[in-house]
């Protein structure tokens, strides 16, 4: 047989058996034809196979998202007939040996309600219902016969439901080297997977569909398949060989012979609802249910993003078996109702009934055991010693009893007898502190204050309570403690003052508390030495020390028997010496070795120095170090790691002009940041970043909508004072300038309501006024002025008020109440107003003669096009003349103006109104009214109060010495607007 005729017969097999759950896997270097042909095979996420051995005919079961197959294999030559009958498929086969079905009939499959099966003369017939809306087709291929069942007019094939999916190429590279092999995966964007051993293979499971790409002759060994959502890559290893994984960027590393562990997915009993074992795992994604192809056994797959996390201890119990694993969780299931259900960051693994598990209820028994002395004080009162915590024959559990008991009745000796000592008590807080059970400590050391007072005033009560305080991160209590006077004299609390203030990032001082306490250091444990030294060369390198940091990391790196985190944490000191001694290479590279670990600190610190080096370096783009430490803003929390992170992300996003992200991220510690070591800068940033949006311009390539939204969601962070209220008024000008007064009237409401007193208030509460006036709401504007009122008044306020109050009686048609407000003011905005009011009551003459006073001098500059309020003045001085029948007021405003005429916006208009009720031209009375309509003197007026609004906000925002900008409108006819006031009132807000 031809090669061509193998590979078509593989991949026919390949499709009909994967349809019917069971993994083929494809040679990784095999043609990309042969590759993409198996990747449409539309293996199901949740797949079965009913079958037994002994069986004639096998069924299959198959799903994917667009249809569910169901294949009855060996059945071709028997006269396998398929027909059907209104919703029934009824399938005939040539065998009086009737197939397992139980599984059919427990859990049909999607889009079948029933299946049952009835002998016939000759052989057996399968009866499948179809539920409402579902249809099928039929065929057979490799000796089966085939049902495809979908809803009504979906895609008749598998085939073409898997041509619509995208798949993705993902190259591999692989390489030997002394026994180790390594593949990297380099998907084009991060992927969630699963890496474990199984039998004599490694499995890497990744939840995006994809096709294995790699050069020929270097996929030995190596086999892949992929479902409509998953790839599932299959690696021959020798029995014993270490298997590891790790994530760099958006690929995988797999590594056969050698690797390290990353962090522990730990397994715990879950009795909550029933008997289950759950797992906490970030990243976890969702559950892939598979068949190995070898053994046809079940398992469930939950692959999680990185970084590295794996099961590193395997369990076993009657229904299922959880594998060690290097990355993600995967369940052998033993059962059939065995389920796994994955919600985020938490894996479940349970069944109908609950897990077959031992008691919880076991209870710990212990042979009495011969006494070991109690912990002894240590030389020093702030002193910690390693044999506090040492058990010797007993066991933990014993040695804990034993202590507690004693400690429990002397404290009850003590509540009849005050003079009984502590001596139970204290033993008993030694051993506490030295097993690492610091809360427990502090509750007991605070209930033998609370019962003896007298107690506080003991140095070694003040210092195992401070270093119990330290150790868990109460900084503030430990310092409280440390500085008693107490232990004035005791250098090993000067010690541990030094490493608070590292912790707080007060350099200077840690430098010299460690230098006070140099003589006690070396008493301490090694884990406690390499933590001192570590924060020692810390606060060094922050001082400028260049030899100090060097000899005290030498120092954390001579010790014994130092844990891992410690070291780690060591190395995090070294990568930043490098960085400032221009060594980013090698920094670059600890910090990557280090965010693999399984520590979250230690690895979220790292990976934030590599996002930094990498992006300084430009081998990572700005996009992609701000995906980066968005996820780790998520990893740690509650210190200055996080602090560190945000701080990085919010000045990342604000250099990309992504300002909603910035200050959403910056916002993210809330009041927690005030008690924090960095929180006072953290917020300065904040507070930074929102004057740079709205003070210094920064927002103003926002569209203002966009603006207000981002102000509104953030306002809290308006500074107090005169810096806020021109924050306000800048985005306010922006609103009105696209006509969104309500929005305006909203925001200048808010400020003049919740933050405003006295002058301010009145001044705020005028620009309300005018922008409610151009939005046709006089009834809420005289409701801000007369809200607002105050005898304390700059004139130049007072007078703008009485302006837009006399302006809103006008247009509630209250013309003498307005005409009262107006009094004897004759500046330009109360002439306007009057003149309009005049107009509405037909004093044609008096608002004619107005309307002229306001044009003042204009006529003479011929050059400048009138405006559209002067042109308004223009027209109305015309037709007020005309129809008080003064000819010679019309003759002299024709002769200034009408050489204004070609220019105007309405020429017709102008030469009318020019031209006088009797001229030539005029058309007679009835255009007069057509004019009036024509020279709408509110439309102008609100002209005038844009480009005030303009003027007020672009004279302050340049600096001193820049010119200033062109005027809109004449100097004549100023508008009632804030025009100046912001130099006339000082501001004074509520504190």
């Amino acid at each position: 047989m031809s090669g061509a005729n193998v590979t078509k017969r593989v991949l026919k097999s390949s499709v009909a058996v994967a349809a019917a759950g069971v993994l083929v896997f494809v040679p990784l270097d095999a043609s990309l034809e042969t590759s993409s042909a198996f990747a449409q095979s539309g293996t199901r996420t949740g797949e079965t196979t009913a079958r037994r051995s002994s069986d004639p005919i096998d069924i299959r079961i198959g799903a994917n998202p667009a249809f569910t197959r169901i294949e009855f294999a060996g059945v071709i030559g028997r006269r396998a007939r398929v027909r059907q009958d209104g919703r029934q498929i009824i399938v005939r086969l040539a065998s009086t040996a009737a197939p397992d079905i139980s599984r059919l009939r427990v859990d049909p499959p999607k889009g079948v309600t029933k299946v049952e099966t009835r002998a016939v003369t000759g052989g057996t017939e399968l009866v499948l219902t179809l539920s409402e809306g579902a249809e099928a087709g039929t065929g057979a291929a490799d000796g089966a016969v085939w049902l495809n069942i979908r809803p009504q007019g979906a895609l008749a094939t598998s085939a073409d439901g898997a041509q619509a999916a995208a798949n993705v190429r993902v190259p591999v590279a692989v390489s030997r080297e002394n026994g180790r092999t390594t593949l990297n995966f380099a998907w084009s964007s991060p992927v969630a997977a699963a890496v474990f051993r199984r039998g004599n293979a490694v499995w890497a499971v990744f939840d995006t569909k994809g096709r294995m790409e790699i050069k020929t002759g270097e996929g030995d060994g190596v086999r892949w398949a992929s479902g409509p959502d998953y790839t599932v890559v299959r690696i021959d290893a020798a029995a014993g060989q270490q298997v590891s994984a790790r994530t760099e960027g958006s690929s995988w590393i797999v590594s056969l012979g050698s690797g390290t562990a990353g962090e522990t997915v730990e397994i715990v009993r879950d009795d909550e609802i029933k008997a289950s074992l759950a797992a906490q795992m970030a990243g976890a994604r969702r559950t892939i249910w598979l068949t190995d192809p070898m053994s046809g056994d079940r398992m469930a797959v939950v692959p999680a993003l990185g970084p590295v996390k794996g099961v590193q201890i395997g369990r076993r119990s009657v229904d299922a078996h959880i594998l060690p694993t290097a990355q993600g969780v995967a369940v052998e299931a033993f059962a059939d109702d065995v389920t796994v259900e994955t919600t985020p960051d938490r894996v479940v693994i349970s069944r109908r009934g609950g897990l077959k598990l031992s008691s919880p209820d076991v209870a710990l028994s212990a042979a009495a055991m011969p006494m070991i002395d109690a912990p002894k004080a240590a030389r020093y009162p702030s002193l910690i010693q390693t044999q506090w915590g040492q058990t010797g024959t007993m066991g933990f559990a014993a040695r804990h009893r034993e202590l507690q008991t004693a400690a429990t009745e002397e404290m009850a000796r003590a509540t009849e007898d005050p003079k009984t000592g502590t001596h139970a008590r204290m033993a008993y807080a030694r051993f506490l502190v030295g097993s690492g059970l610091h809360y427990e400590a502090i509750g007991l050391l605070n209930a033998l204050i609370e019962q003896t007072p007298g107690m506080l005033g003991v140095a070694e009560v003040r210092g195992l309570r401070g270093a119990a305080r330290a150790s868990i991160g109460r900084l503030a209590e430990a310092e409280t403690d440390f500085t008693s006077g107490a232990l004035a004299g005791d250098p090993a609390a000067r010690i541990w003052q030094g490493y608070i203030a590292s912790q707080q990032s007060d350099w200077a001082t840690a430098r010299r508390m460690f230098s006070a306490g140099a003589s006690a250091v070396d008493t301490f444990p090694a884990e406690w030495r390499a933590r001192f030294a570590t924060a020692h060369a810390l606060a060094a390198l922050e001082t400028a020390d260049k030899q100090g940091p060097k000899e005290l990391l030498d120092y954390v790196f001579a010790l014994p028997a130092v844990p891992a985190p410690d070291r780690l944490a060591a190395r995090l000191v070294q990568a930043k010496l490098l960085e400032q001694e221009g060594q980013k290479d090698r920094a670059l590279a600890i910090y990557k070795a280090a965010s693999h670990a399984g520590m979250q600190d230690i690895a979220t610190t790292a990976k934030l120095g590599a996002v930094r080096l990498s992006l300084g370096k430009g081998t990572m783009t700005a996009d992609q170090a701000a995906r980066e430490l968005e996820q780790l803003k998520w990893r740690w929390r509650g210190d200055g790691v996080e602090l560190a992170v945000i701080q990085s992300l919010g000045e990342l996003y604000l250099s990309q002009g992504r300002y909603r992200e910035a200050l959403t991220t910056l916002k993210t510690p809330g009041a927690r940041i005030a008690n924090l070591p960095g929180g006072s800068k953290l917020q300065a940033d904040l507070d930074r970043a929102f004057r740079a949006l709205f003070l210094e311009g920064a927002a103003d390539g926002l569209q203002p909508v966009q603006a207000l939204a981002l102000f509104f969601d953030f306002r809290e962070l308006t500074p107090v004072g005169a810096d806020g209220d021109e924050m306000v008024r800048r985005l306010a000008r922006r609103l009105i300038d696209v006509d969104l007064l309500d929005q305006a009237a909203e925001l200048l409401k808010y400020q003049a309501e919740n933050r405003l007193d006295g002058v301010a208030k009145a001044q705020v509460s005028a620009n309300l006024a005018a922008v409610l006036l151009m939005n046709r709401q006089p009834e809420p504007a005289l409701q801000a002025l007369w809200s607002s009122r105050s005898t304390l008044l700059p004139v130049a306020v007072a007078t703008e008020r009485r302006a837009l109050e006399a302006r809103a009686l006008m247009e509630l048609g209250r013309y003498d109440h307005a005409l009262e407000i107006l009094g004897r003011d004759n500046g330009a905005a109360a002439r306007q107003v009057r003149a309009e009011i005049l107009w509405k009551q037909q004093q044609w003459g008096g608002a004619a003669t107005l309307y002229e006073q306001a044009l003042g001098e204009r006529w003479r500059d011929t050059v400048i096009p009138l405006t559209a309020s002067e042109e308004t003045q223009v027209i109305r001085a015309g037709v007020g003349y005309s129809l008080a029948n003064n000819a010679a007021a019309v003759t002299r405003l024709s002769q200034r103006f009408s050489g204004f005429a070609q220019g105007a916006r309405s020429p017709g208009a102008m030469r009318i109104a020019l031209a006088g009720l009797d001229g030539q031209g005029s058309g007679g009375v009835e255009n007069f009214s057509n004019l009036t309509a024509q020279a709408d003197a509110y439309a102008g007026w609100i002209s005038q109060t844009k480009a005030t609004f303009r003027e007020q906000t672009a004279s302050q925002a340049a600096p001193a010495s820049a010119p200033v900008p062109a005027r809109a409108e004449p100097a004549a006819a100023p508008a009632a607007a804030p025009a100046a006031t912001a130099a006339a009132a000082p501001a004074a807000t509520k504190r």
